[in-house]
């Protein structure tokens, strides 16, 4: 019997899951009468949608040897900018996320088995961890790219992604599976179990997921061994820290300068100052007071981790029962403890005191290069190539000193999180005569604790140097027994919390011409909160200058939903069927009022080879409870200014005047599947996203030009609100809060290529993804940056073309895979508008990878491969993010090995 191109309209799977997307619609198709897909909440007897939907099995994610559902989903080509994953070790706190079309993972709807999944992870978490997702209880994954608010409400402007458990298993399954690098280090072990039990009127079925995750260091690899630094003789390891140990002591400046626009004088007329003498660096007290030098420079690689490691439990549970012919109940419970870990480089410290007797002597017959003013005007004299024009000063006692060190005398900072979310929907479904119907109550909440060891009592120290019991000059200082007492352990807490009652009906409501028309509707009540505690150090400033605030806050929104499924034609020439779907959300949030979103779809199946669909929308987000209420922090990004440190300290934090982002979407697309070609199927999508008033914080570097390089914009909002500055030691800092000044807009192409076919005996498969990225334009104020092409330092890599291809053989008891994963190369964002840039741009990096199966007999079958197969190295560039790449879209590893052993009862 041939295959229903409507089960290709809605599962449009990327190549390395296109083995099971047909099987498992008609699968689907003959065990249940009507079904519910994602993107749409009307029941029916097909799976045509007017939406792209990707469907991911269980069996392709066996076949990648998965053990969390980050690593599967974050290789879909529609996937792209930062997505935390273990690779990631600075901020990343042990989580993993999705983050569909690059527009950032709280844009994309994370929801299991159709309902809202509790947002998780550290502080008051509002995206979902895709760690607290089981992979061994998931039937499938449903993707679902496209803007969805209309339907799901809230958070549904990039996408939807829909974790559908194992709510129908008899029988024991257990698996165990390991996996390592080619380097022996980030060794990964896995052990689950799902046993479930069939009775006269219900099921029942309980599972266990238990994972251990190793590590690797920056070091255990060649690419990220040290920071790189660019020189005139290329890449060398002069890219580490200026914070070193021993100690580092700037000698500020305090001659006016000028600025590269040539004011000399800031808003209030003062002279402009630099900070660093121009040929200069002080003095480093590594082996003894001298001047200091690049190989001062500490490198921070070895306390570094590449990899991070993990552990993480997992139960499931999920039941129902039949109190009748028409009535069932249901529940469901999943439960994730999650132990995970990072390292860092020993904390760096600073201080500004004045040199004094009680010091001792050993700054005096210290010299360094000041700059000079003889003419006495105020300003730094030049020569006639426009240097500046230094004389050899002496230290003395008086001078006001600015010091920083590295901490190494104590350790390396160790992040450890210790994650609990549990999340608990009952709910009962049914018919009423045709009409079906469900209530529901969700209830979830996360709680954490996390900490930072070798963290030091800034301002103890500070007081201690202050009071003369402590000299910062004296190395043996920093070692002694007493010092010991400044040092501490950060600890944190934090949480969210999501109770949900709902309620829904749909069916048929009246025959037309060319078929019943269909409706959905139902109504929600939901309440967020979430709060985070800092350590009562943090909180009073005393480890971290500006000090972290609490956050706490909540909200509550009531919504209704409709939708509808109208049939217009059928059976007509060039028409065989074609349907309209249209759908509106009303909501009315306690936070910043009510609105509404809606969407229209058509599809044109025109034969049974060739259907058309689009679909226009608005969609939303509503600012979290953490972008509302999170109090200031501060965060440390990298900018570029003369005389300036690399790392600016920016404090960050929430704004209660936020208001929601609004969207519009549209995607159209053609699916074809041609007789003359048995076995071949195409989809091709375009896609569009605008969204309007985009939270945000202005892009950093911008705040720098604008507000410090020049004091032509000193008395406008943006810098009145940074409030920007820059110390002797070179560090600038300022403040950027989130505020609704942004806009976004990104648009591009899937393809979708899959053909199977029997040769030689076997049953092949093959299949090609391919996303096109023709634009993501992000614009803050008056800022604009189309990423599409770009890499960066800080949001990840926006690739224009991304593409997956997939190979299949199945004998009968066996099965091997090839995959292939193309990411095209992109320059860097750090070098546009420069003349000359080191590393421009990333060359086309393509991944091969290699499975395969074998069943020993019906009970017991062998799984293994291997990932990134010829061990690529992750590319350098100039702006590079850690570990001298992009660990949000590059492999760290290299070359992995994984296998499994399965055991079915």
């Amino acid at each position: 019997m041939k295959k229903s191109i409507l089960s290709l309209a809605v599962v449009s799977a990327i190549p390395m899951f296109s083995s099971l997307q047909v099987a498992a619609a008609e699968d689907g198709a003959q065990s249940i009468e009507k079904i519910q897909v994602t993107g749409s909440r009307i029941k029916r007897s097909d799976m045509e949608n007017a939406s792209p939907v990707t469907l991911i099995g269980a069996d392709d994610i066996k076949a990648m040897g998965a053990t969390s559902i980050d690593s599967v989903l974050q290789k879909m080509t529609a996937t792209g900018g930062a997505m935390t994953n273990p690779g990631v070790n600075n901020g990343s706190g042990g989580n993993a996320r999705i983050d569909l079309r690059g527009l950032g993972s709280s844009r994309t709807l994370v929801l299991v088995n159709g309902r809202r999944m509790i947002a998780s992870g550290t502080g008051a978490a509002s995206t979902v961890d895709l760690n607290t997702i089981p992979v061994s209880m998931i039937k499938s994954v449903e993707v679902l790219k496209d803007g969805a608010s209309a339907v799901y409400g809230t958070d549904a402007v990039a996408g939807v992604v829909n974790i559908i458990l194992k709510d129908d298993f008899e029988g024991l399954d257990m698996n165990v599976n390991s996996a390592i690098t080619g380097e022996g280090d980030a060794t990964e072990n896995s052990f689950d179990f799902t046993v479930g039990s069939s009775f006269d009127k219900g099921n029942i079925v309980i599972g266990m997921q238990y994972t251990d995750r190793g590590k690797a260091k920056q070091s255990d690899r060649d690419f990220s061994s040290c920071p790189i630094a660019e020189g005139a003789n290329g890449l060398n390891c002069n890219g580490g820290s200026p914070y070193s140990p021993g100690g580092h002591i700037w000698q500020g400046g305090v001659i006016g300068d000028v600025n590269e626009d040539g004011s000399t004088v800031d808003a209030d007329g003062n002279p402009v100052t630099s900070s660093l003498a121009p040929t200069d660096d002080g003095l480093s007290g590594l082996g003894g007071l001298h001047p200091y030098t690049d190989s001062d420079l500490y490198n921070f690689a070895p306390d570094s981790y590449l990899y991070t490691p993990m552990e993480r439990l997992n139960l499931t549970g999920l039941a129902s029962y039949e109190i009748s012919n028409d009535t069932r109940v249901f529940t469901e419970f999943t439960y994730t403890k999650r132990w995970s870990e990072q390292q860092m480089a020993a904390q760096p410290v600073w201080f500004d005191f004045k040199y004094n007797e009680n010091m001792g002597n050993s700054l005096l017959g210290q010299t360094y290069l000041g700059k000079v003013d003889r003419d006495g005007d105020g300003l730094a004299d030049r020569d006639a190539d426009g240097k500046y024009i230094t004389d050899t000063l002496n230290y003395a006692y008086g001078d006001d000193i600015s010091y920083g060190r590295r901490m190494s005398d104590t350790g390396p900072r160790y992040f450890e999180q210790s994650v609990d979310t549990v999340r608990a929907v009952i709910g009962a479904e049914g018919f009423v005569g045709d009409y079906s119907w469900d209530v529901s109550a969700n209830f979830g909440r996360n709680d954490s604790v996390d900490k930072t060891a070798n963290l030091h009592n800034m301002g103890a120290i500070q007081e201690q140097i202050t009071e003369g019991t402590f000299n910062p000059l004296d190395q043996a200082a920093w070692t002694s027994e007493d010092f010991r007492k400044n040092v501490y352990t950060e600890v944190n807490n934090g949480g969210s919390q999501l109770f949900i009652v709902s309620a829904s009906v749909s069916g048929e409501m009246f025959e037309l011409p060319a078929g019943y028309a269909a409706f959905a509707a139902g109504v929600e009540h939901r309440q967020e909160k979430a709060w985070y505690t800092p350590d009562s150090l943090t909180a009073q400033g005393l480890a971290n200058d500006p000090m972290v605030e609490p956050t706490a806050g909540g909200f509550d929104v009531n919504e209704a939903y409709v939708e509808f499924a109208i049939p217009l034609l059928a059976d007509a020439p060039f028409a065989q069927n074609v349907e309209l779907s249209a759908a509106i959300r009303a909501f009315d949030y306690s936070t910043f009022g009510s609105d509404e979103t809606w969407k229209l779809g058509l599809t044109w199946k025109a034969n049974d080879e060739l259907m058309f669909r689009s679909v226009v929308s608005t969609a939303f987000r509503a600012p979290t409870v953490s972008e509302l209420y999170s109090g200031n922090s501060p965060s440390f990004e990298r900018v570029t200014f003369p005389g300036a440190q690399d790392q600016a300290e920016v404090t960050v934090g929430g704004n209660s005047l936020l208001t929601p982002e609004e969207a519009d979407t549209f995607t159209a697309g053609i699916v074809y599947e041609p007789e003359w070609f048995d076995g071949f199927s195409m989809t091709v999508d375009y896609y569009k996203i605008e969204i309007d008033n985009a939270i945000a914080s202005v892009n950093e570097q911008y705040i720098v030009d604008q507000c410090l390089a020049t004091t032509a914009n000193a008395d406008s909002v943006l810098c009145q609100s940074a409030n920007i500055g820059m110390d002797s030691t070179g560090r600038i800092s300022f403040n950027n809060q989130l505020q609704n000044v942004g806009a976004e807009e990104t648009s591009g192409v899937d393809l979708n290529l899959a053909y199977s076919f029997e040769a030689a005996g076997l049953n092949w498969k093959a299949g090609l993804d391919t996303t096109y990225l023709d634009e993501y334009v992000v614009t803050v104020l008056d800022d604009t940056v189309d990423y599409a092409g770009l890499i960066t330092s800080n949001i990840g890599g926006y690739a224009d073309l991304k593409s997956n291809f997939t190979l299949n053989a199945a004998g009968d008891n066996w099965d091997a895979q090839y995959q292939a994963r193309y990411i095209s190369g992109m320059d860097s964002y750090s070098c546009i508008g420069k003349d000359t840039c080191y590393a421009p741009s990333t060359p086309t990096v393509i991944y091969h990878d290699i499975s395969g199966s074998y069943m020993i007999n019906e009970t017991v079958a062998l799984s293994a491969g291997v990932n990134n197969l010829f061990d690529k190295t992750p590319p350098y560039y100039t702006g590079n993010n850690d570990s001298n790449t992009d660990p949000y879209t590059y492999d760290v590893l290299g070359r992995r090995f994984f296998a499994g052993v399965n055991v079915k009862f």
